[in-house]
């Protein structure tokens, strides 16, 4: 079916953005999704100005769409999420809306709202199909993101970054715990890693995270479809684990492990108010916050194994 015959639905949800990951997949394995965008962000000179991040849009192919019927299922998944506490009741309301939109190819429209952003001191991320100068220090590293989670516009991958600049010694051995779209490990290497480990349980993302590599020409990175399971012991200079905050509590022994005794991980994903759960779980492994770093509502804190 040419785009022409097409009928586009645009599926507006009123979400918290820790679960946006979550929708998206639900969204995607639900209906048939031409595009869906998560933030809506406006940059001058590289710098962003103005980000909205609590209402997921999807681009729906439909002949019709019933508001009270997606409205339920939305809803009934919402309920489903919440009595399997894979979240709590802070994930939004999901509260739906439609509009029914102009005939066009959503599967690349999206791609407008992402342009080469600077993420941190020195990384610029900028977009496969957009065209960048870098400018005297600066590192560009080029994304697809495909279905995977990692764009380098969200702010938890931001405060990763930054802490790699900071905390990430040269000649490092460092490893990704859910690499998700590779952006991390290709930022690391970019700043001087010598050899970097990257798994995630989704197969979809990690061939997403080998073609970015490729294209940045960083194919020695070793991704991986697993777990920190599969990591070797002891091995791992710096560590990055940018996940839910009950996922961080739960693996942070294993996080532990791979890490040689000195060694820093930056632990992200972790919501305000969340930040108690991956604390306790911190000083239960007996491991020490070097620093906590914010950026709007998100928190990261860069750890250091002591024993």
């Amino acid at each position: 079916m040419s785009v022409a015959e097409k009928t586009y639905w645009e599926l507006c949800i009123e979400i918290n953005p820790v679960c946006s990951d979550v929708l998206c997949d639900i969204i995607q394995s639900n209906f048939d999704c031409e595009g869906i965008i998560t933030a809506e962000e406006k940059y001058k000179n590289l710098e962003l100005i103005e980000t909205s991040e609590n209402v997921l849009k999807a681009y729906i192919v439909s002949d019709t769409l019933d508001l009270d019927e997606v409205t339920a299922f939305i809803k009934s998944q919402r309920q489903d999420l919440i009595e399997r506490k894979v979240f709590s009741e802070d994930i939004g309301s999901w509260d739906v809306s439609i509009n029914k939109q102009e005939i066009v190819d959503w599967s690349k429209k999206w791609k407008e709202h992402w342009k080469p952003s600077k993420i941190s001191d020195r990384i610029v991320i900028c977009p496969t199909w957009e065209k960048y100068t870098a400018k005297e220090n600066e590192i560009i590293v080029n994304i697809d993101p495909g279905n995977a989670f990692g764009t380098g516009t969200h702010a938890t991958t931001q405060l990763c970054v930054k802490a790699c600049e900071k905390y990430m010694t040269q000649n490092a051995v460092i490893a990704d715990v859910g690499c998700g779209s590779g952006i991390l490990a290709i930022c690391a290497k970019k700043l001087g890693a010598v050899q970097a480990d990257a798994v995630d349980t989704d197969e979809t993302a990690v061939e997403t995270a080998k073609i970015n590599a490729k294209v940045n020409n960083e194919e020695d990175i070793n991704f991986q479809t697993a777990s920190s399971e599969v990591l070797k012991s002891s091995y791992y200079d710096f560590v990055f684990a940018n996940i839910l905050h009950n996922v961080l509590a739960q693996i942070m022994p294993d996080l532990k492990r791979i890490m040689k005794i000195g060694a820093k991980i930056v632990l992200s994903g972790i919501l305000e108010g969340k930040e108690p759960v991956v604390i306790n779980a911190i000083k239960e492994n007996n491991m020490k916050i070097i620093e906590e770093q914010r950026q709007k509502e998100w928190i990261a804190f860069v750890v250091q194994r002591e024993d």
